[in-house]
């Protein structure tokens, strides 16, 4: 009892506050709920395609259509691209003859003119044409204007001051024999006014070489080895002539002997310039290589 009295006596003794409420705050606020996404329906009916429209194509015919336009685009860009190799092919597939390849040189100098005709009126020219065994013809017009540039004697050592034309070859058939007459010009000197040996060399490998390719299977050989021996110096601007003869043939393997030497008129002695021995070997692949360009 005692103690309830004196906690009643403090509890007056505390003074009372107030409290003031705002006539806009509700002091019982209904519980609030968590805002729900709303979703608005159509009800107007749905629409229904038009029968008057035509249908849409499908993914696949779409993709198909596609597909078609690009093949064709791409055949057509890639016949363009090729459209300028096409008469290089024909040239290889189909050369010229013998015959034709004899009138395709137009001289474009009056120098390759009096070459021209200085070797055309030659005696010896006009010897070996007397002899029925022996077939004219100029073989490096045989290459195809587009390849010249990338061939060493038919075309980067071909023109005028260098192999004023191109040269005359007669060959013997059945690959026993050639005869070629060649100009020699002023700018396939090694010392001033004397040609490069290594000129003479690749003049030897090459006839050598034309020699002996009708007689081996795929008329086509590759050099196995060239012994060449130089008796005299070549002067620049002269005439020359290379002579070639097959000694002996097996299988795929050709040995050949020749000579360069001077072209002289009738009655005069020739001097011989280099002689060399060489064995050419058929490769295996010859039947593709008689592709790239003519070698007869």
């Amino acid at each position: 009892m005692f103690a309830a009295r004196m906690q009643a006596s403090v509890l007056a003794r505390v003074p009372r506050r107030q409290l003031t409420l705002h006539p806009s705050i509700n002091l019982i606020q209904p519980p609030t709920r968590r805002s729900l996404p709303r979703r608005f329906v159509s009800t107007s009916p749905t629409p229904t395609a038009d029968p008057s429209l035509p249908p849409q194509p499908s993914f696949l015919r779409h993709a198909a259509t596609v597909l078609s336009l690009g093949i064709v685009f791409t055949s057509l860009g890639i016949a363009m691209a090729a459209a300028p190799a096409v008469p290089v092919v024909n040239e290889l597939l189909n050369p010229p003859t013998d015959e034709e390849s004899l009138t395709m040189f137009v001289p474009e100098t009056d120098h390759q003119r009096e070459v021209e005709d200085f070797i055309q009126n030659h005696p010896l020219t006009q010897e070996m044409r007397a002899k029925p065994e022996f077939s004219e013809a100029r073989p490096h017009l045989k290459i195809p204007p587009a390849y010249r540039n990338y061939n060493l004697t038919g075309g980067t050592l071909m023109g005028p001051g260098r192999l004023e034309v191109p040269p005359i070859i007669f060959a013997e058939a059945g690959g026993k024999s050639l005869v070629s007459i060649s100009y020699l010009g002023d700018e396939l000197c090694g010392h001033p006014g004397i040609i490069h040996g290594g000129l003479l060399a690749t003049l030897l490998d090459e006839g050598l070489a034309r020699c002996c390719f009708a007689a081996l299977p795929q008329k086509i050989g590759m050099t196995a080895n060239l012994n060449i021996n130089y008796r005299s110096p070549a002067l620049a601007g002269s005439y020359v002539v290379l002579r070639a003869t097959t000694t002996k043939v097996e299988g795929r393997k050709a040995w050949v002997t020749g000579r360069l030497e001077t072209l002289v008129n009738e009655g005069e002695t020739p001097k011989v310039l280099a002689e060399a021995d060489a064995l050419f070997v058929m490769p295996k692949q010859a039947a593709l290589m008689t592709n790239v360009y003519p070698t007869t």
